[in-house]
């Protein structure tokens, strides 16, 4: 069945909640179609509140609400399509642009999502002295100046001063997180509206033309929450501004992001589009295909693929494990399923051995679960250091014809035993490695290793040194974490160090590569 949305003056959260709702009780196959060019207002006061617990997100101690504000929520849908039909949405507001959990088959296409009020609001440098600098706030950023000449960037229902920076330098074409214009102690006078005058105590390393984007550091929200779904599509979706957190991907299943862009309009004078990362894949399973995506003006990370590390922090039976979520932005939510296979890894070496299949998974608290496994176990050094994986919950991946550039970190972060492909990208000045393969259960506690990984037919131009890195974070080397990893017939154009390097890793199969620019004599470093 067909729902026609027509075009709505002022707030339209609750009719599009409406139609949502009318086409998930109508049953599988409905579609759902906006207004040809129409510009549809969302608002966090009106829309649907969810108290979510989301991976890579927010800690409990900055961030003690997990409510969501969803302005799109699609709960238990089957087949469902959602089609923009070229529409723009706009949000107002700190929230949650789209949800869709417990989901199969829906498609989300041909739409335009920005934000009336941008929560990483930007400037540029317009004049610059020892002790002063003139800036140009960037529309629609907004401000205010206190009377005690503090400045403050504001949103709908929002307010920060100073907080983490990002400087865009327009003649390097590069992006990097930097010193704040706006630092404590900074004296604040509006010169005209727009332009601002900041006074300083000291010296300052901000020169005329770089743009400052600027973002308090509290995920309290992300852009999209697929949760417990399978086969969701992403299609011809041109995302103008992705906060406070990207689209996070979380125990779900085959995942294809096609054709969709990741950057500010063109001519609107922003530079930044993401608040944080822009996808997000944790604990998912099946396939992720992204394929023929633009990703421009990230403050991290642009795809990041990977599962989560929980530490064995006690051993009830021979055939139970009490086990932790360890690192404070990751939470709150279930990573085991009955029928799910678990290893246990040495927190210190990465090596993991089966230890069986899921029965039980009982949540104890926030932070620790009671998982029951199909068989016994010996016993667990847990005062060394284990923690487990489930690995089932670990995709393949597919990154195709996709262009990068613009981030202050890694273009690709990905750790899945399942095969992994990436081909025929250019990475564009990425500062850190275009690639990087990790795994780490003392940190980040992000999961596992590859076993495939073939990475061919790409461009990697001035990006960081190592351009592509495999590097598992262990303190005790008792063998290969990773294994299986090809790098076949790309090109390097270099600015300094090294293409490849890799530790931990066996079975490296680096040939056929073009490399240009300024590097190291030895252009590959391959260690074990």
């Amino acid at each position: 069945m067909r729902y026609d949305v027509p075009a709505v003056e002022g707030d339209a959260t609750e009719v599009l909640q409406q139609v949502i709702d009318a086409a998930v009780a109508g049953g599988a196959g409905a579609e759902i179609r906006l207004a040809p060019g129409a510009t549809y207002h969302v608002y966090r006061t009106s829309a649907t509140p969810k108290l979510r617990y989301i991976s890579n997100t927010t800690s409990e101690r900055e961030n003690p609400d997990n409510t969501k504000y969803i302005a799109l929520y699609m709960q238990g849908a089957e087949g469902l399509t959602l089609d923009g039909n070229g529409a723009k949405i706009v949000t107002h507001g700190e929230l949650t642009s789209f949800a869709i959990e417990q989901c199969a088959g829906v498609t989300l296409k041909n739409f335009t999502l920005d934000a009336a009020d941008p929560s990483v609001p930007e400037l540029t440098i317009t004049e610059s002295g020892d002790r002063h600098v003139r800036v140009k706030v960037t529309e629609p950023s907004r401000y205010e100046i206190t009377a005690d000449s503090t400045f403050y960037w504001t949103g709908e229902g929002w307010r920060f001063t100073e907080g983490l920076a990002q400087v865009y330098f327009p003649d390097k074409k590069i992006t990097w997180r930097y010193d704040n214009p706006i630092r404590r102690g900074t004296k604040a006078v509006e010169a005209a509206p727009g332009t601002v005058d900041f006074f300083y105590e000291s010296g300052h390393p901000f020169k005329v033309g770089e743009i400052y984007q600027m973002r308090h550091t509290i995920r309290n929200q992300v852009c999209g929450f697929i949760n417990e779904s399978r086969d969701v599509t992403l299609e011809n979706l041109n995302l103008q501004f992705v906060g406070n957190f990207g689209i996070v991907s979380q125990n779900s299943a085959d995942i294809t992001i096609e054709g969709c862009r990741m950057a500010p309009e063109d001519g609107s004078g922003r530079t930044c589009a993401g608040f944080a990362d822009f996808l997000q894949f944790s604990g998912c399973r099946g396939h992720i295909e992204v394929d023929n995506c633009y990703f421009s003006g990230a403050h991290d990370d642009a795809i990041n693929v990977h599962g989560t590390h929980l530490r064995i922090v006690e051993q009830p039976t021979d055939r139970s494990l009490r086990v932790r979520y360890m690192h404070d932005q990751s939470w709150g939510f279930n990573s085991f399923y009955p029928g799910d296979s678990i290893e246990i890894v040495d927190v210190h070496t990465l090596l993991g051995k089966f230890a069986g299949r899921v029965t039980e998974s009982k949540q104890l608290d926030n932070y620790e679960w009671l998982v029951t496994l199909d068989r016994k176990i010996g016993k667990v050094d847990v005062e060394d250091g284990r923690a487990v994986e489930n690995v089932s919950a670990t995709p393949s991946l597919t990154v195709t014809d996709s262009y990068f550039t613009l981030v202050p970190t890694r273009g690709i972060l990905v750790t899945t035993r399942r095969p992994v492909l990436i081909k025929g990208n250019t990475f564009d000045k990425i500062p850190m490695p275009a690639i990087y393969i990790s795994d780490d259960a003392r940190g980040w506690y992000e999961s596992g290793p590859v076993r495939d990984v073939t990475v061919t037919g790409n461009k990697f131009i001035e990006c960081g040194s190592p351009v592509i890195g495999v590097r598992p974070e262990t303190d005790r080397n008792e063998g290969a974490v990773h294994t299986g990893v090809r790098i076949v017939g790309n090109e390097f154009v270099m600015r300094e160090g090294v293409a490849v390097e890799t530790s931990g890793c066996s079975d490296v199969t680096v040939k056929g590569n073009k490399i240009s620019g300024n590097h190291d004599a030895e252009p590959y470093k391959i260690g074990k």
